[in-house]
């Protein structure tokens, strides 16, 4: 048992503002008069009718003054006892012991998903300010859209690895004998699929994965051999380009592909001897083993430990056991020394890892590992190969990889399969690593002015940078140069400190020594995060309106006083006449080789930004960051996660810049990048080292040679990406299985009395009024306990569980920056908003979710909770009930009205229940039980008037609507995208036949 502080300090704040508040009340409703000497002759005001029977202040005595504190003493004690409890509850045990069985479990399943990704905000919010001041923007509202749609994208991640962990699983026996047999497979998204009239469905655009997918191998889909089968203790490697449909095929043969993203899949397909489209990837979960790409995004709990044995945990089994089989995967894995750490502290080669680690504990029969060594250095792609060969060849497994960087892989892999306009084949192993990285490699080396002699501008020079992390140094006494128009390629393995560099040299201290010729722009690893509208025309307007701005005022945020002016030097006249920036969605055609009013470019124009494939994206952002004419351009891992042709897309975009004089400086750990640079700059443990690069290849740097040096792949590349311009729809979806809707309502109307208790005391007998507000208190949380297990079921959804807790993340840390604002909160405009995208019954999840989170991580849990968890899930339910719009700014109206009604409802019922224990007896608005009703509702109306709606309520309101007008709409958007979708169940109506192998053996893991 550990003991928190801070709960209790809550609490003793808490229970001493009441107590002030009651002697508060008692001063102004003439309750604090008394036999004792007068402290204050206050006059007493009688008011007018309705309100005749109150009474206005009062002289106040020494003796009222004791009796109001005293009158407030149980209660107060009430709350420093829920304080101490508070502080002694170990809330993350509490919610994985929850979590593992019961009628609660989806519930308490959601709050430890919401526990673990609080953490997690912060990271989230202080990434995407960071992001705009490289955008050299102020913060604002709409810092919440990339913030929210950072942490959906979390939440489809976090979804897919509880649905592969086997949450809600049942568990089924396998053929270990028989991995994958796929007999005329064929799998995609969109329109029809081949051989199924009319199987539509959505393509999913959500996680990366599945946006990748989506992007390569469209309606067509991939198409496995006829008959395709995976043996036993093999490794596979999957190759492709980027978009071709690895993951596709990865996330077919995991299940996710038609049971979660919204896919078609034709043919018979057989995993460990069931059929894929019959059996839910939970149900497979001890068989199957998945390693997703960007594995940080997906864990679920806090600690190392724990997220290796979350399947283990969600299975119910014997907390001895799941530690031992944790300390036995580590030690094979090599892991051991993580297992306390936090998982939002790994670096990328410990988290893939760790990811691995978590998906063997059931000792599967079938390991799947999508893109492992995408964010990795060279020492920790071997180390990552070696293991996966390891299970494989020692322990059995059948291993699957889906890799661009084919070389380390294909030394251990028994079968190398190639996707290529969405066949797949099988080729030598030695034929697919022959081409890695042709289109960068096959490129001549750069130089500067430098090297051919003639005068070269400095444009950034730095000394002394240093920069720490928790007391931690990453970079240490670093110095950098910078010249006009060169590339240079800043190097080092995972860890070295190349982006805590970049970031000092984009946003200096006010300290540091680092001058520049003008504008220093950061385009940085997670560089979607510059992104904060919900298209690419709205992106690239944003950007030019920015420039117009920024050429209006004082030219160059990093300028010094000696500085240079921009356009002087001896590479003036190499750069165009007009320095004025030309539109951004110009620069960004042809950033991929189109032309900006071309059929192939202008849809894109209309797509959401994260819709873009992963090159395109990253040619967005530095299209972006080039608004407003920087003179260095500093780029964190461009190529990260790209095939080779993506990665050219990226290059010539780079070498475009360099080509106009600006200085560009790369960080990256491939290899390729280094060899192409004019200069290496060597970072290792936050020391940079100035690598010279030998037999540089001296030429003009015209347009002419670098369009030469620009393979076909890319122009290629960029014409064949695939047309989002057409809109699918939703595939239909299945009848809800009806709720026990009698419990449901039976619930909410208890609870309404248990807030209503002082307007229907009345209606009892006298002799048992005393008992009527206890009544209520232990009422309120027995409604919500039955509404929460009535509605659990809505919550087996992995989709919609990762949703729910991950949103109740953001609605408790709103909660909480809230506090002590004055009304000034905006947890109404996240209720209303995600009810209304996902419908009344996540509504009222969310809604209670939200204050039980915010309660318990402030210690502020008590007997007022279950209220206002029910009044808060009333707002977000009563948003999915309101009539369907057509219109966008219709519907944005409607939920503001509502937010206005909802934000006055809400302060007059919170009143209604709490106005007699707040107030005591003895004042002009004091409760009577034996008074009339409408004396009663006259008193509690002036109550609440005074107290809240004329302040608190009204500027929730104001906050809730002008939330709504400034962000409703894109942050609705960005809620329906993340809509679960319903899988797709249409098949062929003849299959081939699907023969199970003689003598194969069952197994349950």
């Amino acid at each position: 048992m550990t003991f928190r502080p801070g709960p209790l300090r809550a609490a003793a704040i808490l229970a001493a503002g009441f107590v002030g508040a009651r002697v508060v009340y008692r001063v102004l409703f003439h309750g604090a008069d008394g036999s004792g000497p007068v402290l204050l002759p206050l006059p007493a005001l009688r008011l007018a009718p309705p309100f005749a029977h109150v009474v206005l202040l009062g002289p106040v005595t020494t003796d009222g003054l004791v009796d109001a504190a005293a009158s407030a003493l149980p209660i107060a004690l009430a709350i420093l006892a829920f304080g101490v409890l508070n502080s002694l509850v170990d809330l993350h045990r509490m919610f994985a012991r929850a979590s593992r069985r019961g009628p609660l479990r989806g519930g308490a399943r959601a709050l430890a998903i919401a526990w673990a990704t609080l953490p997690s905000l912060a990271d989230g919010a202080r990434a995407v300010r960071f992001a705009q001041r490289l955008r050299g923007e102020r913060g604002g509202v709409r810092l919440l859209l990339p913030l929210l749609q950072r942490t959906l994208e979390r939440a489809g991640h976090v979804a897919a690895a509880l649905e592969l962990r086997g949450f809600a699983g049942r568990g089924l026996a396998g053929d270990c004998l028989a991995p994958v047999q796929a007999y005329d497979v064929s799998a995609g998204f969109g329109g029809p699929s081949p051989g199924i009239a009319g199987a539509g469905s959505v393509g999913r655009s959500r996680g990366s994965a599945q946006r990748e997918a989506m992007g390569g191998e469209g309606v067509g889909g991939i198409h496995l051999p006829p008959a395709f089968t995976l043996e036993a203790g093999t490794l596979t490697l999957v190759t492709g380009a980027t978009g071709s449909g690895k993951s596709t095929l990865l996330r077919a043969i995991a299940g996710l592909h038609t049971h979660t993203d919204g896919g078609w899949l034709t043919g018979t397909l057989r995993v460990v001897g069931h059929d894929r489209l019959a059996v839910a990837p939970r149900d497979l979960a001890q068989l199957v083993g998945v390693v997703l790409q960007h594995p940080r995004e997906a864990f679920a709990t806090e600690r190392v430990r724990d997220e290796i044995g979350l399947a283990l945990e969600l299975r119910g089994v014997a907390r001895v056991i799941v530690d031992a089989r944790v300390a036995e995967v580590a030690e094979r894995v090599g892991i051991s020394r993580l297992l306390d750490r936090p998982t939002r502290g790994l670096s990328a080669g410990e988290a893939t890892l760790v990811a691995i680690a978590a998906a063997v504990v059931e000792h599967p029969i079938l390991l799947l590992v999508d893109e492992p060594l995408a964010d990795l250095d060279a020492d920790a792609r071997v180390r990552i190969a070696g293991l996966l060969g390891a299970l494989a060849h020692e322990a059995g497994m059948c291993v699957v990889v889906a890799e661009h960087r084919v070389d380390v892989i294909a030394g251990v892999a028994d079968e190398v399969l190639r996707i290529e306009g969405g066949a797949v084949e099988a080729v030598p192993a030695a034929e697919a690593g022959s081409g890695r990285d042709v289109a960068l490699a096959g490129r001549s080396r750069r130089t500067t002015g430098t090297d051919t002699g003639s005068d070269t501008d400095g444009v950034l020079r730095a000394r002394g940078i240093t920069v720490t992390h928790r007391g931690a140094v990453a970079v240490a006494g670093a110095a950098v140069d910078l010249r006009a128009g060169e590339i240079v390629a800043l190097t080092g393995p995972n860890g070295a400190g190349k982006s805590s560099l970049l970031a000092a040299l984009a946003l200096p201290a006010r300290d540091a020594d680092v001058s520049a010729a003008g504008r220093v722009a950061l385009v940085p690893d997670a560089s979607d995060d510059l992104f904060v509208y919900d298209t690419v025309a709205g992106e690239c307007a944003r950007a030019d309106r920015h420039a117009r701005r920024s050429l209006r005022s004082s030219a160059g945020e990093h300028s010094r006083p000696a500085q240079e002016p921009r356009g002087t030097g001896p590479h003036a006249g190499d750069a165009p006449q007009s320095r004025m920036p030309t539109a951004t969605a110009a620069r960004f055609a042809g950033f991929l080789g189109l032309d900006p009013e071309s059929p192939e470019f202008t849809p894109r124009l209309a797509r959401h930004p994260l819709d873009l494939s992963a090159g395109e994206r990253r040619c967005l952002a530095l299209a972006i960051q080039l608004a407003t004419d920087p003179r260095v351009m500093l780029v964190d891992e461009p190529t990260r996660g790209l095939d080779s042709a993506a990665r050219s897309v990226v290059w010539a975009a780079l070498e475009s810049l360099a080509d106009t004089g600006t200085a560009v400086l790369v960080a990256s750990h491939e290899p390729e990048v280094a060899a192409l640079a004019d200069r290496v700059l060597e970072m290792r443990d936050g020391i940079v080292t100035d690598r010279p690069v030998s037999s540089r290849i001296q030429e003009i740097r015209t347009p002419a040679v670098r369009e030469a040096r620009i393979p076909a792949a890319v122009g290629a590349t960029a014409a064949g990406s695939p047309d989002f311009s057409t809109v699918h729809s939703r595939p239909p979806a299945p009848r809800r299985r009806l709720l026990p809707v009698a419990a449901l309502v039976t619930a909410n109307l208890v609870a309404l009395g248990a807030f209503c208790w002082p307007l229907v005391a009345t209606a009892v007998p006298a002799q048992a009024y005393a008992a009527v507000p206890v009544i209520a208190l232990a009422l309120a949380p027995l409604a919500v306990l039955v509404v929460i297990a009535t509605l659990d079921g809505t919550v087996r959804s992995a989709h919609a569980l990762a949703l729910l807790g991950t949103l109740a993340a953001i609605g408790a840390a709103v909660r909480i920056a809230s506090t002590g604002v004055g009304g000034v909160e905006a947890v109404f405009v996240l209720l209303i908003l995600a009810g209304r995208a996902f419908g009344a019954r996540f509504g009222m999840l969310l809604g209670m979710a939200s204050i039980a989170l915010s309660t318990l991580v402030t210690g502020t849990f008590g007997p007022w909770t279950p209220f206002q968890m029910f009044a808060c899930a009333w707002v977000g339910a009563g948003a999915g009930i309101l009539p369907r719009l057509r219109s966008r700014s219709g519907e944005i109206a409607m939920l503001a009205v509502y937010g206005v009604v909802a934000s006055y409802a809400f302060g007059l019922i919170m009143n209604l229940w709490y106005w007699p224990f707040a107030v005591g007896y003895g004042t002009g608005i004091s409760y009577d039980g034996s008074a009339p009703l409408d004396v009663n509702l006259s008193s509690f109306l002036l109550y609440s008037l005074v107290t809240s709606t004329l302040s608190w309520d009204t500027l929730r309101a104001i906050t809730t609507v002008v939330g709504l007008v400034v962000i409703g709409r894109p942050v609705l958007s960005a809620l329906r995208r993340a809509k679960p979708l319903q899988p797709v169940r249409e098949a062929p109506a003849v299959r081939p036949p699907s023969p199970v192998p003689a003598g194969t053996a069952d197994r349950r893991g």
